[in-house]
């Protein structure tokens, strides 16, 4: 394994923590619509659960509010039990065959839970990233160590490393302080 791999490795996996951690945030609520809130409420379609999305249309109506529309009629009782019991703490209401999902207003100390909760998450990719800085360390001693790459070589990847390690735990901090922004906006 050369020096170059093990960058190139390191630094996908380091990309893959970011990309995982913009999507956990993305399923944490503002106060604003999005459909992406709905990405994990499974519905009992027959008997098997699936997405939302395979039975139904996910629109947003206005800001505040999400409209389902299942392709079935007999899937409308159903999808909107699913909702009301997913733990996203939302209460659709039906007309026909539309659901209506209205995004309460948040209060300011579930902004401040919320943005706990952000920060935790950021504090786990950076765990993810510190983690992954160590691994690449100790197949480089383990290198050095079979006299596969030379000792300057290996002190030369291991600042690579922590400027890559640098570089995303910024990215981190630059995601954290956008997400808390739109949830401390009333």
């Amino acid at each position: 394994m050369s020096v170059a791999t093990i960058r190139k490795t390191t630094e996908d996996k380091m990309r893959k923590s970011i990309d995982t951690l913009k999507t956990d945030l993305q399923k944490v609520r503002t106060g604003r619509a999005h459909t992406g809130i709905l990405d994990h409420v499974h519905v009992d379609y027959y008997g098997s659960p699936v997405p939302i999305s395979q039975v139904a249309n996910i629109q947003l109506a206005d800001a505040r509010t999400i409209t389902v529309q299942p392709w079935e009629k007999n899937m409308v009782n159903p999808v909107e039990k699913a909702i009301r019991e997913s733990d996203l703490g939302l209460n659709p209401a039906t007309m026909g065959e539309i659901i209506r999902v209205p995004m309460p207003a948040l209060t300011e100390e579930r902004r401040k839970e919320l943005t706990k909760f952000i920060k935790g998450e950021g504090e786990q990719s950076k765990v993810a990233i510190r983690n992954l800085r160590r691994d690449a360390n100790e197949t480089l001693k383990r290198l050095v160590k079979d006299k596969e790459i030379s000792e300057d070589d290996e002190r030369r990847a291991q600042d690579d490393i922590q400027k890559l390690t640098d570089k995303f735990v910024a990215e981190v901090d630059q995601v954290l302080q956008a997400k808390e922004a739109e949830i401390m906006t009333v």
